[in-house]
């Protein structure tokens, strides 16, 4: 499990551990594994160009003592102070000292670079890059140099991810300590590049509740079910859908496809389209409607292509199993009624139905979407997976649980359908038994890695493919 923590949590654990050591001592584990990590990406040390880029802050100090150790290895190091009043003293003084520099011409020497540390700002900057700052980091960016980061790109929110002016794309970050939610969430993850974590001992000191968290196959392989020797196809769980129409039929069969590959021991289809999904999966129990009348589930699958009908959406939303509501079931939902339910909910907006929902534009909700899977959890009492380029599942705020962050997504699955096939995979996964959390999660992640199979030729890919490369996926995960 990858974690994240705020930058007060940081802070605070920095705090606690700085108290038990030698002065700069904790500088110096940082600048060692950032110098280390320099070394692997230039391959050849002797002879490389360096240029620090340095602040003002802390994060200038560690540029520097890394940079002083480059130095002692024969790399040829530059520092370009950007506040040469306000550089850090001892950073400085060791990089001299080890046959560094002060750059007298910034451009000059960024055009040269092989390698360049951005320790303009750390994990306390905030409003994007200051203005005297700007043309040094897009002479950067321009140069043919290895942008790395230190701890987070320049003029990135460490908090919430997003990049409210300009900000220094890396190449690779090396971050210290633990994650921040920025490095993981979009915008500002695209900003990050290759990102390794540097450990400096401050695991002790963080509390056990992140922000954020990321699941990697060993976490997934324990959430996803199995059946045992006594299973049944109810014992292993019925989803319900409720989707489709006549004009959209492929709704249907699309939401069907990702639920049987879902876990869940039988798919009850519900509504106009059975004859289509029959067609493609004859294993389907097929009713007309209405869904009280489509027999026992465990969990229902409401919205995906499913037109006006909202008497359908209310008639799900007051059972008493846990409801996923996605697509047109967003548009037809009555936030009281999603509110007032007593089984867990689970939404699935995209950007633009998130927006909907909070009466925002959709480039507000993509800038901050932290911010915004957060709010529309709090507002529906809900868990909300908001789905694109960074997929998070938020769980209601009564629940104390961190927001998941879905590291397994791939500009692939931008295809038409491909949200139906997550739909009936996860409502799958929440017959089965999985909380909504946890069934949000694993659906994103074996939705991704299925996504990464379809397209691992580099070629376009459907929805139907996403849906049948869902068992390899299923196999990586269990496999390791």
């Amino acid at each position: 499990m990858r974690t994240a923590y705020s930058v007060e949590t940081v802070r605070h654990a920095e705090a606690q551990l700085m108290a038990r050591l030698p002065e700069g001592a904790l500088m110096q584990r940082a600048a060692a594994g950032l110098a280390a990590a320099c070394a692997g990406l230039l391959g050849r040390v002797y002879g490389a160009r360096v240029v620090l880029l340095v602040g003002s802050g802390d994060n200038g100090g560690d540029a520097l003592y890394a940079g002083a150790r480059l130095a002692r290895r024969g790399a040829g190091v530059v520092a370009v102070p950007l506040a040469r009043d306000r550089v850090h003293r001892g950073g400085l003084a060791a990089l001299l000292a080890a046959g560094g520099r002060i750059a007298d011409d910034p451009f000059e020497v960024l055009a040269s670079a092989d390698l360049v540390l951005d320790g303009i700002t750390g994990i306390g900057g905030h409003g994007g890059l200051r203005a005297e700052a700007v043309p040094v980091a897009r002479a950067a960016r321009g140069s043919n140099a290895v942008i790395v980061a230190v701890d987070l790109p320049s003029g990135v929110e460490a908090d919430t991810g997003q990049v409210p002016g300009e900000a220094l794309r890396a190449d690779a970050t090396v971050t210290f300590g633990t994650y921040k939610p920025g490095l993981l969430v979009d915008p500002a993850k695209e900003y990050a590049g290759t990102v390794r974590l540097v450990g400096i001992g401050l695991e002790d000191h963080l509390p056990s509740l992140p922000e954020l968290e990321a699941l990697q196959h060993a976490d997934l392989a324990g959430l996803l079910p199995v059946p045992a020797a006594e299973s049944d196809k109810y014992r292993r769980g019925v989803v319900g859908v409720v989707a489709g129409s006549a004009r959209y039929p492929g709704a249907a069969v699309l939401s069907v496809a990702g639920a049987l590959c879902g876990g869940s021991g039988a798919v009850r289809y519900v509504g106009p389209a059975a004859d289509a999904v029959v067609a493609r999966f004859p294993e389907t129990l097929v009713h007309a409607g209405p869904p009280g009348k489509a027999g026992r589930v465990q969990a229902w699958v409401v919205g995906p292509g499913l037109g006006d009908n909202a008497d359908a959406v209310r008639e799900v939303l007051a059972s008493d199993v846990p409801v996923l509501v996605d697509a047109d079931g967003l548009r037809l939902l009555d936030a009281a009624a999603v509110r007032d339910r007593q089984a867990p909910t689970l939404l699935t907006p995209h950007a633009g139905e998130a927006a909907a929902l909070l009466g925002v534009a959709r480039e507000a909700v993509e800038a901050a979407r932290l911010d915004s899977v957060r709010e529309l959890a709090a507002r529906f009492g809900a868990t909300v997976l908001l789905k694109g380029s960074t997929t998070l599942v938020a769980p209601p705020a009564r629940e104390r649980a961190p927001v998941r962050v879905n590291p397994m997504g791939t500009p692939w699955l931008a295809t038409a359908g491909s949200g139906d096939v997550l739909s009936g995979l996860a409502g799958s996964l929440l017959a089965a038994g999985l909380d909504a959390r946890d069934a949000g999660s694993a659906a994103a992640y074996l939705h991704g890695l299925a996504g990464r199979h379809a397209a691992a030729r580099g070629v376009p890919i459907t929805a139907m493919q996403v849906a049948a490369a869902l068992p390899a996926a299923w196999r990586d995960v269990h496999s390791g």
